[in-house]
């Protein structure tokens, strides 16, 4: 079952990117993502309604739900976080004392240099810039520091509880920004919609709390190496829908990067909680 769940949050992950690529020709990123979390709560409207979730109770409980949801839903939602695996590497060793093997350290940074490959071919240097590094480095703080955040201090928290408080949170803090700096300007268009419905439903409900629910059960690293995967997923779907054929690099990068997962995910020749069925 891990297994089909961790599957599940790659190929959805990695759908993701496409569905975010979609999207942003009809709204700008901060009024997409105000559309996304608003949709999100009517979504989760009905589920709460039959399924009543143990909701927190204490400001305190609500307190961490909105942080943990900030940072994985508002901050790092605007940028890259392919490094995830290796900073929750570092976070776990120091933090939790997770005892991290040799061969799965080799794993986490040959994974990570096969991601550098696979997408090497999209980035043009000249682009990148001071901003764009930094905003690169805080959606990959936000994501890990989320993670490892409500994995510490919300770990038992009900999760369909925890994505409306998260997400309400998201969606005070992105209106207003659509608003000021955006105009709140939207092209409205099926191929937005379907975009927006895709990302609630399969990515921000269903892939975040199956992140969750894995990052509960087995180890952090071994679940954050997972984060590799999509990139590779997408490059893929690229080819099967839209004909963009990956380069030589691409596809070595691919190998590699599935060559450091495995090495992550399992640990002398027995198999961990993210490969068990």
């Amino acid at each position: 079952m891990n297994a089909l769940l961790a599957w599940y949050f790659v190929a959805v992950w990695g759908s993701g990117y496409i569905a975010t690529k979609i999207g942003l020709q009809y709204a700008a990123p901060f009024t997409f993502l105000s559309l996304r979390f608003a949709f999100g709560l009517l979504c989760l409207f009905p589920i709460v309604l039959l399924f009543r979730p143990n909701w927190p109770k204490s400001g305190k409980e609500y307190g961490h739900l909105i942080v943990a949801g900030l940072l994985m839903h508002a901050v790092q939602l605007g940028g890259s976080h392919s490094s995830q695996p290796l900073v929750t590497a570092f976070a776990v060793t120091y933090l939790f004392r997770e005892k991290i093997y040799p061969g799965q350290w080799l794993g986490v940074f040959i994974g990570l240099a096969g991601v550098a490959l696979v997408v090497w071919h999209k980035i043009d240097i000249r682009e990148v810039t001071w901003g764009s590094l930094l905003g690169t480095l805080i959606a990959l703080a936000a994501v890990t520091a989320a993670t490892l955040y409500q994995r510490t201090f919300a770990a038992r928290t009900d999760l369909k509880a925890a994505a409306v408080v998260q997400f309400a949170a998201s969606l005070l803090v992105l209106a207003p920004l659509a608003m000021v700096f955006e105009g709140f300007k939207v092209s409205f268009s099926y191929e937005l919609l379907a975009s927006i419905a895709f990302l609630v439903i399969f990515a921000s409900i269903l892939a975040v709390n199956v992140l969750h629910l894995l990052m509960r059960r087995g180890e952090a690293t071994r679940v954050a190496s997972m984060m590799y995967l999509p990139p590779v997923f997408a490059v893929a779907l690229e080819l099967a829908l839209f004909g963009v054929v990956p380069s030589a690099l691409s596809f070595a990068g691919m190998a590699v990067t599935c060559a450091g997962v495995a090495m992550v995910v399992w640990k002398g020749g027995r198999r961990s909680s993210i490969s068990s069925r």
